[in-house]
């Protein structure tokens, strides 16, 4: 095999299977996802039209202007805490941000408290988020550990459903974890990979929630322990400083599924979850009762999740289209129009999406969670 042919993402798991022998679905989307060298996000711009994926940020404006016009109003009803440290997990191009500052404006006490901390480690997008938030004082950060102490104000919108998972499927001999292997019967130029199973002692299957062990013979059980210690983090900071988290991704919010939900996304379409690792976004439903849950053992309160359209309504999405509809063409009306559809619609985003709002103790329900439906 020529150096050549051996320098990308599938080699070097190649390799690593070869050595320490086959890969948790969690390794294997850290390693495509965040590899250095070859990580998806480590390498490119994947948003938008001309990438693999849209998110609502760039469906339009009015997302995240609502978003910023949350963080001022939860800001409020901290009691203005200034400074307060605005921060976004996964922020993408950064337009979700840019969005929100320029609605936030409108209270400029809020916007002169606001220090902006994006949570990023690709630098390809770092660069772009730099470019998009030009003349926006930005301190980036690897991790949410490094954001400075004090009240906080977090966006995480579809950067849960980018963590990595870990599946197990029940047999007939029990549940045993799933783990992606080379197939063997490929050449080792070109290589290929394959999902087996793998027994487990009892520190594994204790990842199976009690509530699904009796599931039927050959059910997937996904569970993330990355998505759970973020959410503890952001739950004991919220204990400790004041301050909410907005969790906004795809997912179900009844406790855990069964079901294989794994999924490889590329120019908008999808793609074999195993194929050309690091050439496709890696992704899977969130557990926002997981979430909940570990941010509450943290400390923090938690409200929801609702679905996206209830809450994007609940904050007055609809007269922000008017709005914008009054100074448009007609095609720009027809644009927004075909935005607010997407972003609310039952059979478009509006209920496969979720919102979940983390936040200290004592503060209540913050806008969009006050309404009946917060117990489903």
């Amino acid at each position: 095999m020529s150096d050549a042919a051996s320098d990308s993402l599938a080699h070097h798991l190649a390799r690593r299977i070869l050595l320490d022998g086959p890969l948790s679905v969690a390794a294997f989307m850290a390693e495509a996802l965040g590899h250095p060298r070859f990580g998806y996000y480590m390498r490119q711009d994947p948003f938008g039209v001309s990438g693999d994926f849209t998110t609502a940020p760039e469906i339009s404006q009015m997302f995240g202007e609502l978003a910023g016009l949350w963080c001022v109003d939860t800001w409020a009803r901290l009691g203005g805490p200034a400074p307060v440290h605005l921060v976004e997990l996964g922020p993408g191009r950064g337009t979700l941000m840019q969005d929100a500052l320029r609605a936030a404006a409108l209270v400029p006490a809020f916007r002169e408290a606001a220090r902006v901390h994006l949570v990023e480690t690709s630098p390809t997008l770092r660069a772009r988020q730099k470019d998009t938030l030009a003349g926006v004082a930005v301190t980036w950060h690897d991790r949410l550990e490094d954001v400075p102490e004090g009240p906080t104000l977090i966006l995480a919108n579809e950067f849960f459903d980018a963590l990595p998972i870990r599946q197990v499927q029940k047999t007939s001999h029990g549940w045993f974890e799933r783990l992606i292997d080379i197939d063997s019967t490929e050449s080792t130029d070109t290589p290929r990979f394959r999902f087996v199973l793998e027994a487990f002692g009892s520190a594994g299957a204790r990842l199976i929630p009690p509530a699904l062990r009796d599931a039927p013979e050959g059910s997937v059980v996904e569970v993330s322990p990355a998505s759970q210690a973020v959410a503890r983090l952001i739950g004991e900071r919220l204990a400790i400083h004041p301050g909410a988290a907005l969790v906004i991704d795809y997912g179900y919010r009844g406790g855990p599924a069964v079901g294989d939900t794994l999924q490889a996304l590329r120019r908008h379409a999808y793609a074999p979850v195993l194929d050309a690792p690091g050439e496709a976004d890696l992704t899977a439903h969130v557990d926002f009762a997981a979430i909940a849950a570990a941010a509450r053992e943290g400390g923090a309160e938690s409200f929801g999740p609702v679905d996206q359209g209830d809450w994007l309504a609940r904050l007055g999405i609809q007269p922000r289209a008017a709005a914008l509809k009054r100074s448009a063409t007609a095609k720009q009306a027809a644009d927004i129009d075909s935005a607010l559809a997407r972003l609310i619609a039952p059979d478009q985003m509006g209920t496969l999406f979720k919102v979940l709002a983390l936040a200290s103790p004592g503060l209540g329900p913050p806008a969009g969670f006050e309404g009946p439906d917060l117990a489903s």
